[in-house]
C-alpha cells in the first residue's frame, strides 16, 4: 500500500537572521503581505498568506544554513517569472540560474539575503 495524500508537502519554514529585514525583502520580491504573527510560540514569525486549502509557511528568526547549502523552498511568482527575479535581485537576493523550462511551467533559482535556496516559480 502507498500512501498518497492530496498535498504532501503541508508546511515550510525559511530561517531568517533578522524578521524585519526577511519580511521586508519577501513582501517586496511577491507583491504580498506577510502575516506577523506573535501568540503561537515562544518567537514572532511571519506567515505568506495563501487562499483556503493553499500549503503555508512562514519565515521565523532562527539560523539560517550555508549559503545555497539548505532545501530549496519554491515559491510562486506574483506577475510573471522575469519580473520576479528582477524584484529579487534588486531587493538584495541573488539569482542564481537563468530561467529553466519544465511541463508545468517555467522557474529559476535564487539566495535571498540570508542564504537560503528559493525557487522562482511560474506555470
Amino acid at each position: 500500500m502507498s500512501f498518497i495524500p492530496d498535498n504532501f508537502t503541508i508546511w515550510m519554514e525559511i530561517p531568517v537572521l533578522d524578521l524585519d529585514k526577511a519580511v521586508a525583502f519577501y513582501n517586496d520580491v511577491f507583491q504580498t503581505e506577510l502575516v506577523r504573527v506573535t501568540d503561537m510560540g515562544p518567537d514572532e514569525f511571519a506567515m505568506f498568506p495563501v487562499k483556503n486549502g493553499g500549503t503555508a509557511g512562514h519565515l521565523y528568526p532562527g539560523k539560517p544554513p550555508e549559503k545555497g547549502t539548505g532545501s530549496t523552498i519554491h515559491l510562486a511568482c506574483p506577475d510573471g517569472l522575469e519580473s520576479t527575479m528582477e524584484r529579487f535581485a534588486r531587493a538584495g537576493g541573488e539569482v542564481i540560474s537563468d530561467p529553466i523550462a519544465i511541463p508545468a511551467g517555467r522557474f529559476a533559482y535564487g539566495i535571498d539575503p540570508d542564504g537560503n535556496s528559493i525557487g522562482l516559480f511560474a506555470p
